[in-house]
C-alpha cells in the first residue's frame, strides 16, 4: 500500500552576515562573501536544522547563500536553483536605500522596482514560477537565499500582491516557514517568520 505524501514545509533560510548586509548597501547579483559573523550565524543554524528529514534543498546561485548551507550542514545535498537568486537591483546594486531616496524620495523597491534591474512585476513572477515548482514536492523543503527575495516569496506564497513584501523584513541566518493551514490544505500560511536563532540563543 503507497503511503501518503508528506505535507509540503518549506524552510526559508536567509543567508548569515555579509559587509553589504551590514551596512545596507544592496546586494545582488556581486558574490560577496560571509563575515566571520555571518559563519557564526550560520553556524548556529545546524542543531535546528540538523533534526529535520529534508526531502531536498536548494540554494540560490551565490555564495553567500551556498556558504551558509555548506555550514548550515546541508551543502551536501543542496542543488542550486536559479530562480532562489537575490533581486535583480541593476542600477542600484550597492546602493543604500537612504540615498536612492535622495534622489527618489518616494522610491519604494516593491513598487517601482530598480532601473536596469527586475521590477516589482518580473520579480513576482520569479517567485511564482518557483511556487508552483515547490507546490510539486513533498516533505520538508530547505531554501537558502537572500533578504528581499525571500519577503517577496513569503508575500506570494500566501497569494498577497507584492507590495505587501515591503512588511515582511528577514534576519540574516534566520529561518522561516512557509506550509498550508492544518485544517484545510488548501490554504497557505505563513507558519514561522524571521526567527534567528544565533540572536536568540536558541543554538544548543
Amino acid at each position: 500500500m503507497t503511503k501518503p505524501a508528506k505535507p509540503l514545509q518549506i524552510y526559508y533560510i536567509r543567508h548569515g552576515e555579509t559587509l553589504w548586509s551590514l551596512s545596507g548597501q544592496h546586494t545582488g547579483k556581486t558574490d560577496i562573501p560571509l563575515t566571520p559573523r555571518g559563519e557564526d550565524e550560520a553556524k548556529s543554524l545546524v542543531p535546528f536544522l540538523s533534526g529535520i528529514p529534508f526531502e531536498h534543498v536548494f540554494v540560490s546561485p551565490r555564495q553567500r547563500a551556498q556558504r551558509t548551507c555548506a555550514l548550515a550542514g546541508l551543502g551536501g545535498s543542496a542543488q542550486v536553483e536559479p530562480d532562489l537568486a537575490e533581486w535583480d537591483y541593476g542600477a542600484y546594486e550597492g546602493v543604500m536605500s537612504i540615498d536612492i531616496r535622495k534622489e527618489r524620495p518616494e522610491w519604494n523597491i516593491f513598487r517601482d522596482g530598480c532601473p536596469n534591474g527586475e521590477t516589482a512585476a518580473q520579480i513576482s513572477s520569479r517567485a511564482d514560477r518557483l511556487i508552483h515548482k515547490l507546490k510539486g514536492l513533498s516533505g520538508a523543503v530547505a531554501l537558502f537565499s537572500h533578504g528581499q527575495f525571500g519577503s517577496v516569496l513569503g508575500t506570494r506564497w500566501i497569494e498577497q500582491d507584492v507590495r505587501a513584501g515591503e512588511h515582511l523584513i528577514l534576519g540574516t541566518a534566520s529561518v522561516s516557514i512557509l506550509s498550508f493551514k492544518p485544517s484545510d490544505r488548501r490554504v497557505p500560511v505563513i507558519a514561522l517568520w524571521n526567527l534567528s536563532l544565533h540572536d536568540l540563543g536558541l543554538t544548543r
